[in-house]
């Protein structure tokens, strides 16, 4: 059978994924932290450390990777944990992938849209964009990136670059989740950041799916944005939320939650990727919106 290692399984991405690459005959072997392992049955193994990793990756004969595994919240205190885990983490993962595998059909990289910095307006940033990181989390996945380019030559790899993306069980520490809880939750009122802020909102599962669309295209030495093609402020999910609950919630500005160099608009082109995979969109932001509304969780 046809095995793809996901690291970051246990992740709220991860959990999608597989099940997009098991709908489609894979078998699936999870790689994750263990204070993220939760109740899976996932190998426990530090990305940071070399000798781990080719231990556990000796053991199996893989078709391809899926590396998710990474420091994400931005907004996390200590910025060399980003580099240790994102950057270094990485290249082990590639040199240990070199050593133990021979037969690898694809490894995807999960970059960022971070990459790109601040970008004002309404224009759609394509992949020839230059990259202007504004964060520690953004300059580590650039360096991601870099370092990647460097096996290009030995490895099959595509990098993707998620624009934001959410929905059924996101961690509540994320914008999204958190609003929806507050609905959820009849709250009278929240606290956010700056509501202006605009963002191109995928549904997790379209996430998933283009993975799986890229995993089996030709393609390789290439990098993809994985977005809509449209923008939604905080203040429009506000509005979203209250026609879907039928009930408007009080808004309080925090000037705490407003993050230094926050990126004021952030919208991707889908041009490159629909192109290779012709694949559209399948749930809209409202729809997202209103699954993790109705969910029991």
């Amino acid at each position: 059978m046809k095995k793809i290692l996901i690291t970051g399984l246990s992740g709220f991405t991860g959990s999608y994924i597989k099940e997009a690459f098991q709908v489609q005959g894979y078998e699936i072997v999870g790689l994750s932290q263990e204070n993220n392992r939760a109740d899976r049955d996932d190998v426990v193994c530090d990305i940071t450390n070399f000798d781990s990793l080719c231990n556990v990756l000796k053991d199996h004969e893989l078709t391809g990777v899926i590396h998710l595994a990474a420091l994400s919240f931005v907004g996390h205190k200590s910025p060399l944990d980003f580099y240790a885990v994102n950057t270094i983490g990485t290249e082990n993962l590639l040199r240990a992938l070199t050593e133990t595998q021979k037969n690898l059909q694809k490894v995807i990289l999960a970059s960022s849209a971070n990459v790109y910095g601040q970008r004002g307006g309404d224009v759609a940033i394509t992949e020839n964009e230059v990259v202007q990181p504004v964060n520690h989390y953004a300059i580590s996945k650039v360096a991601m990136e870099y370092v990647a380019h460097t096996f290009f030559d030995t490895l099959p790899i595509v990098i993707v670059r998620p624009f934001n993306y959410t929905g059924v069980g996101q961690d509540e520490k994320f914008l999204i989740p958190k609003i929806v809880s507050h609905y959820k939750q009849k709250k009278e009122f929240i606290e956010l950041g700056n509501i202006d802020v605009a963002r191109d909102f995928s549904d997790v599962r379209d996430i998933a799916q283009a993975y799986v669309a890229l995993f089996e295209s030709d393609v390789s030495s290439e990098i993809f944005n994985l977005c809509t093609g449209k923008v939604y402020s905080i203040a429009d999910v506000i509005a979203y939320m209250d026609n879907i609950s039928g009930y408007k919630i009080n808004v309080t500005v925090n000037p705490d939650f407003v993050r230094e160099n926050e990126i004021t608009v952030l919208k991707g082109s889908r041009e490159k990727y629909e192109k290779i995979t012709k694949i559209r969109l399948k749930h809209p932001f409202k729809e997202t919106l209103a699954n993790m509304y109705n969910a029991n969780y």
